[in-house]
């Protein structure tokens, strides 16, 4: 099994610290992001290699990153790839940087595709075997326990076998406070799937696109994120999983 880390963005809503730094290398107490969910990855015994999609513009300061993690014991090998972008303007979008990893990589295996921004505070090891269980696509859900808030992201309705039936893109009404995140199962057979919606022009940004054109082709599924989930979308959700993550600390989970 293979994992696709998306980390070429240009975060301008953190503005002006991600000018010079990409968001994934910004410190939660006193660790980058980019560790605590490689941390993550690593507890997926099947996961052997994980690939961090850059730009051109960070992909220096990601090297520097993987040189330094590579000189402590790990069952994880990193690559880091670079798109070739410099800006907002030639971005190639979430689903653009999975495309090319899987070209340029050549991956032909199972994936797992997680956004680089991304922090769990429990493992989601269960989420590889949940989806090598069903041999299908899956997208984790987190309850944000706010309608209000669910407005803001996606929103899945499911059949009683629970897999997905409907997909609803910031609802004005949201049926369930569970909302979609950037956190994806893909078992090798679909990886066709990713190529053939990029090969037909659809738009490359945000992820979400994806699974909205893809669950109406196969049958996917959800899985529930167990523990707290953070987005670092703003200076305040930062702030936030930095407090969290430093009583983490204390309580001597990471060291």
């Amino acid at each position: 099994m293979k994992a696709i880390v998306l980390a070429a963005g240009y975060a301008t809503r953190l503005y002006p610290r991600t000018l010079t730094q990409p968001k994934p290398l910004l410190p939660i107490a006193g660790r980058p992001i980019l560790d605590y969910l490689l941390d993550r990855l690593e507890e997926v015994e099947k996961i052997d290699e994980a690939y961090v999609v850059t730009n051109a513009k960070f992909a220096g300061q990601f090297e520097q990153w993987a040189a330094a993690r590579g000189g402590r014991p790990s069952p994880l090998r990193v690559s880091v790839v670079n798109d070739g972008t410099t800006g907002e303007e030639s971005k190639l979008g979430a689903i653009g940087d999975i495309e090319f990893a899987l070209r340029a990589e050549e991956v032909d295996d199972d994936l797992i595709v997680v956004a680089g921004d991304n922090l769990f505070t429990d493992s989601v090891r269960g989420f590889a075997e949940f989806g090598a269980g069903k041999d299908a696509p899956v997208v984790a859900v987190y309850d944000v326990g706010s309608v209000d808030e669910a407005k803001k992201f996606s929103v899945f309705r499911l059949a009683s076998d629970g897999h997905i039936t409907d997909f609803e893109e910031k609802p004005k009404q949201p049926s369930s406070t569970r909302i979609g995140i950037a956190l994806y199962y893909f078992p090798k057979h679909s990886l066709r799937f990713i190529r053939q919606y990029m090969g037909e022009g659809n738009r490359p940004d945000p992820s979400g696109r994806l699974i909205e054109w893809l669950f109406s082709r196969v049958c996917m599924y959800t899985w529930a994120v167990p523990g707290k989930w953070f987005d670092i979308g703003s200076p305040e959700t930062l702030a936030e999983a930095d407090a969290a993550f430093l009583k983490i600390q204390e309580k001597g989970i990471y060291d």
